[in-house]
């Protein structure tokens, strides 16, 4: 069993920053990924960015992509969502999840947080 808990969400003016942090406990050595999906009202969940917990490789959506940048502290069994520039459209729960054979696709991953609610006011 993994066990997420989501933070830094927040209210926040566009071009703002916002720093997410996911901090994991439990089993975590058995999942391939973590990742960031967020959620829109009456969108479906969207892969936002993800990091290979062997090798640290990292994968971003185009919409993240020179905005957002993923990053883990293994030592802490953390993992961080570094957003820059943000814009209205970035609005959405953000997820922390854990798991996953296919980078960016949700139903792969096993283990979600809670949420946390990311609003950017134009």
């Amino acid at each position: 069993q993994v066990h997420l808990v989501e933070s830094g969400g927040g209210l926040v003016q566009a071009g703002g920053s916002l720093r997410l942090s996911c901090a994991a406990s439990g089993r975590t050595f058995s999942s391939f990924f973590m990742g960031w999906f967020r959620q829109a009202p009456g969108k479906e969940r969207e892969f936002v960015a993800a990091i290979r917990r062997s090798g640290g490789s990292t994968y971003y959506a185009d919409s993240a992509k020179g905005r957002f940048t993923i990053s883990s502290d293994n030592a802490k069994n953390t993992v961080y969502l570094q957003m820059n520039s943000l814009k209205p459209e970035d609005t959405a729960v953000y997820y922390c999840a854990a798991g996953g054979s296919v980078v960016a696709v949700p139903k792969y991953y096993d283990y979600w947080g809670q949420g946390t609610q990311v609003t950017v006011s134009s």
